[in-house]
């Protein structure tokens, strides 16, 4: 028996399309501005199996931009989204080289990247998506501070990533490791708007839900 929260969800992505949804395995690494709002739609939208890794602490500078900030600072953020979406997994547990390399990422369909931490970024690409067809799929977020249109919003191969200056040390960084493998990235090539680092829930949330989107369009064109 389908609960009655995703009724709405199953008149759009019909039984075979949600059984999929319930039946994928997504792991969110980072849940701050951008991943609190990818796992907000994903835990929504009906995915079966969550898991979310973070090791910080919300504080109220948080409060403008990520899920679980106004009623979390001081405590760990895993632990106040574990109780607001009931069901996930939380690992508290800080994205170094180590885990990273001691961590079974296969038991996941898809991996989303909203690390804040570039060296942890290319760390994780060199371990899940060195290769053409890898698996699971690596989803990663770039720079969403310092801009204000969600319209500039895009999604492409991290190759072919422009604009961004996030971005493009991600780029330099795996070229400094020999990575010959590909993956997306969402992205956006507008002008930064200040120097430091300014966010908007506008663009940092727009960055969580674009991120949400691709993946469910993986799993919906995936065969069962």
């Amino acid at each position: 028996m389908i609960e009655k929260r995703f009724s709405r969800t199953l008149l759009l992505f019909k039984e075979e399309g949600f059984s999929k949804l319930q039946n994928a395995k997504v792991l969110i690494l980072g849940v701050g501005g951008v991943g609190s709002f990818a796992l907000d739609c994903l835990y929504r939208t009906g995915i079966g199996n969550l898991c979310i890794i973070d090791y910080d602490c919300f504080d109220e500078t948080n409060q403008n931009r990520q899920i679980g900030a106004f009623e979390g600072v001081g405590q760990k953020k895993v632990k106040i989204l574990s109780k607001k979406y009931p069901g996930i997994e939380a690992i508290d547990a800080k994205l170094s080289y180590d885990f990273i390399q001691s961590f079974d990422f296969n038991a996941f369909d898809i991996v989303l990247d909203a690390i804040d931490d570039i060296p942890s970024k290319v760390f994780l690409a060199l371990k899940i998506a060195h290769q053409k067809h890898s698996y699971p799929t690596l989803f990663s977020s770039t720079g969403s501070a310092k801009k204000l249109d969600p319209s500039k919003i895009q999604c492409a191969s991290i190759w072919k990533s422009y604009g961004d200056k996030f971005a493009r040390k991600f780029r330099e960084n795996l070229k400094k490791q020999k990575f010959r493998g590909d993956f997306k990235v969402v992205f956006s090539p507008e002008e930064p708007k200040c120097k430091e680092l300014g966010s908007f829930s506008g663009v940092t949330a727009s960055f969580g839900l674009r991120l949400a989107s691709e993946t469910i369009s993986i799993i919906l064109k995936r065969k069962i």
